[in-house]
């Protein structure tokens, strides 16, 4: 939002200087981005008149220009502008002005020829950025007045960056309200209210695009002159404002726009064919804009047309076909209404921004249309002439619209801010921000003007006062009391030295969205029901997730499509479950989740390369568990596998006999219809068991040696070692500190279905050295127990 300071000060009487008002705008969150200062050291120039003109005799560019300043005499000005010619009216520096720290005006030869002087141009004066000729004053501007008086300068050029819900400070009336706020000034409202009509042309409006376009006010103008001049007051704040002057009908809707906040729109009113329309676009609708560009409409576009054509696009730009020319002898006036999301986005679709859409967008007040189109029709009389027929409106019905009192409580006000600030004050500040107060015992009722959509609820009442009444008067406290550190417990590992255990091994972190689509959890084959978002971000990610390993493995996808061979990846976060009651909240819990593919390791030298299996993932699933300190609380069991995994070359993690995860291949048709690389890994259980850790214990060394006695027995195939483990460890008690199995044999001498397994038991006692008999007992123990548990046969 570009602005003039002098306009706004037209609009507002405040005593602060130029540093003052940036500075408090900024502080008050309308951030003053840049602050260009215009015409601040043009003492010495003054309107000149050229009154005799001719071709210098050593150069075809130059001109030598006699100039008349209103004094007895001429000055002889040699001049290059190609705009220069007799009668010409542009401001002049005369000798002895400085420009610049660096450009002072002195008596010069140019090609022989003497100049007393510069003609200049807009950028010369630092007014603008146009150096393409001289700047053309108009006929009527007094000869020899110094051209500060005429062109009202100094002044300063404030750019300001404003946030999405601050769209009422999109015009300088707006704007205004909260520099009184500020400063203490009182605004001053443009123009008068309304112009009585002095004709009866009219055009009949027909609302057809619903609740896009609740409202649209339009009027005929008839009988004006198009092309009278742009007065230089309003084509010089236009200029200030970022707006190149067109065209006085054109500029008197630009105006509007900046002054009020109301974008408003001209037609031609002889190109305009029976009634106005306002609808959605066809599919395919040509429409020739503005800017020349050709354009096909769809069903997404307001459009505002007549009987037989579109005659522009609602809220962004008009069409060729109509704009205002200076054959134009009648023109229809439009200011219209249309919704945010009607606009937004439309404007890009078309390759546009414009100062309309960028109002639109960020939400115009609904009843600015009654209050635009009056002022500019008093403007348009004041430049143009002519005779205004009656406003016509036209309204859908929306409900009750306008803004709701909000109560602002005193207590709370104080108790948010750490201050008290005076009654009246709070008064003074929203009543000067053009809300209506209603003074009560406990505090106030504030009914915001429909222009400020950012009023909502209590808090927005306190934040308007902190900010008006300065965030740099708010004092600040440093935080009280005794803050209690949390001590994490010893019996769990935590997440971080979980993170660094798995990435010591080989294996990176990834972090995906907790969000998937319900097509991939099909594929999968995941059971519902599924806790399904309301408004998910995107068609595909309507569901919130019930397993980490859908997304690790789209991770591992995109590595492998980018030739990464081995994949190691792991992930730590929380999956979703519906609850098992409807209406209650959604269950989540803490999960750890891996996957692999590729080599077992890296490429070398030194190392047969071979492809990764599952036993290597459960070697460093072992790592793990052998870090928390209870591996022998954890055991597989191949009972119950979900359909996505390798029924052969996976099992389910179980933590104290219960199912916590699932670890082994995934499924090769679900590889193949993921579009996966080789064989995949996937591990995947619940966080909090599997960061559980024993608390560890001193233990005095033993004093007594341990004794090793090995055995080799037949079992069936289907006998698991966890089933051995726990049964010998059951049998034999404290005696036995380690049991170690070294090796498994199937095939000749072993009968089919059979295996053979040698183990080693490591038997020791805290009191005495065991004897021989006293290890040949523990043997026949674990032989007879194994015999009659688990079937085995003795090999001896």
């Amino acid at each position: 939002m570009k602005f003039s300071e002098n306009w706004l000060r037209e609009l507002v009487s405040i005593d602060a200087d130029r540093e003052t008002l940036s500075h408090g705008l900024t502080m008050a969150g309308l951030e003053v981005e840049e602050l260009t200062v215009l015409g601040e050291s043009l003492d010495g120039v003054v309107v000149g008149e050229i009154v005799e003109a001719v071709r210098h005799p050593e150069a075809d560019r130059l001109q030598i220009c006699q100039v008349s300043i209103g004094q007895s005499e001429p000055l002889q000005i040699v001049c290059g502008a190609p705009n220069a010619r007799v009668g010409l009216k542009a401001p002049l520096a005369t000798v002895g002005t400085q420009l610049s720290p660096d450009f002072k005006i002195r008596p010069a030869k140019l090609r022989g020829v003497e100049s007393f002087g510069m003609l200049c141009s807009a950028k010369e004066l630092g007014l603008d950025e146009d150096a393409s000729g001289l700047f053309e004053l108009p006929a009527d501007a007094p000869v020899g007045t110094p051209i500060s008086d005429y062109l009202q300068l100094p002044d300063a050029c404030f750019e300001l960056k404003l946030t999405p819900n601050r769209s009422d400070c999109l015009g300088l009336y707006g704007l205004a309200h909260d520099v009184a706020a500020l400063f203490g000034g009182e605004v001053r409202k443009p123009g008068a209210m309304a112009v009585a009509a002095t004709s009866e042309a009219r055009r009949t409006i027909s609302l057809q695009a619903g609740k896009d376009a609740p409202r649209y006010l339009g009027r005929v103008i008839e009988g004006i002159d198009a092309t009278a001049a742009t007065p230089l007051w309003m084509a010089e704040r236009l200029r200030r404002s970022g707006l190149r002057p067109i065209s006085a009908v054109v500029d008197v809707t630009n105006y509007v726009m900046l002054e009020l906040g109301q974008p408003m729109h001209a037609y031609d009113n002889a190109t305009v064919q029976g009634d106005i329309v306002v609808r959605h676009g066809a599919d395919g609708e040509p429409l020739k804009l503005l800017n020349g560009a050709e354009a096909r409409l769809g069903n997404q576009f307001v459009v505002v047309a007549d009987q037989a054509q579109a005659l522009g696009v609602g809220g962004i730009i008009g069409g060729e076909a109509s704009k205002v020319t200076d054959a134009t002898r009648d023109v229809f006036l439009e200011a219209a209404h249309f919704i945010p999301s009607a606009i937004m986005g439309r404007a890009r679709k078309l390759g546009l921004h414009t100062d309309a859409s960028h109002r639109f967008e960020r939400g115009v007040d609904p009843w600015l249309p009654d209050r635009a189109i009056e002022r500019a029709t008093e403007l348009l009389l004041q430049i143009v002439g002519g005779r205004p027929g009656p406003v016509v409106s036209a309204e859908i019905e929306q409900g009750s619209s306008l803004p709701q009192p909000i109560l602002l409580r005193r207590a709370r006000l104080a108790r948010v801010l750490g201050i008290s600030v005076a009654d009246a004050e709070v008064a003074r500040i929203f009543a000067t921000l053009g809300m209506k107060v209603e003074t009560l015992e406990q505090g106030w009722t504030i009914t915001a003007p429909s222009s400020r959509f950012d009023i909502e609820r209590e808090e927005d009442l306190i934040e308007e006062v902190a900010r008006i009444y300065g965030y740099d008067r708010i004092p600040t406290h440093a935080p009280s009391g005794q803050l209690q550190v949390a001590v994490e417990p010893e019996a769990k590992i935590g997440e971080l030295a979980l993170r660094e255990q798995w990435a010591a091994r080989g294996y990176y972190e990834a972090v995906n969205l907790a969000f998937v689509s319900a097509e991939l959890l099909q594929r999968w084959g995941l059971a519902k029901p599924w806790v399904e978002l309301a408004n998910p971000l995107s068609a595909d990610l309507g569901v919130m997730r019930p397993s980490l390993l859908p997304g690790l493995i789209d991770a591992l996808h995109h590595n492998q499509a980018r030739q990464q061979a081995r994949v190691r990846l792991f992930e730590l976060g929380r999956v979703f479950a519906a609850p098992a009651v409807e209406g209650e909240a959604p269950l989540e819990a803490p999960s750890f989740a891996a996957v692999v593919s590729g080599s077992a390791a890296l490429e070398q030298w030194g190392l047969a390369g071979r492809p990764i299996d599952f036993y290597d993932l459960k070697g460093d699933l072992d790592a793990c568990l052998n870090w928390g300190g209870e591996p022998q609380r954890w055991t597989l069991d191949t009972a119950g596998l979900p359909s996505w995994l390798h029924p052969g070359r996976s099992a389910r993690l179980l933590h104290d006999g219960k199912a916590v995860g699932v670890i082994g291949a995934l499924h090769p048709q679900l590889s193949r219809e993921l579009d996966l690389t080789g064989e995949v890994y996937v591990l995947e259980a619940n966080l909090a068991a599997l960061t559980g850790r024993r608390l560890p214990q001193a233990r005095p060394i033993p004093r007594y040696p341990s004794v090793r006695r090995d055995l080799a027995l037949d079992f069936p195939e289907a006998t698991a070692w966890a089933q051995i483990d726990a049964l010998l460890r059951e049998r034999l008690g404290e005696r036995l500190v380690e049991l170690r199995l070294f090796d498994c044999y199937r095939g000749q001498g072993v009968e089919a279905g059979r295996k053979s397994l040698a183990m080693g038991l490591i038997l020791q006692d805290t009191s005495r050295t065991l004897t021989d008999d006293d290890a040949d007992h523990c043997v026949r123990e674990a032989v007879t127990a194994l015999e009659q548990t688990c079937k085995a046969k003795w090999r001896g």
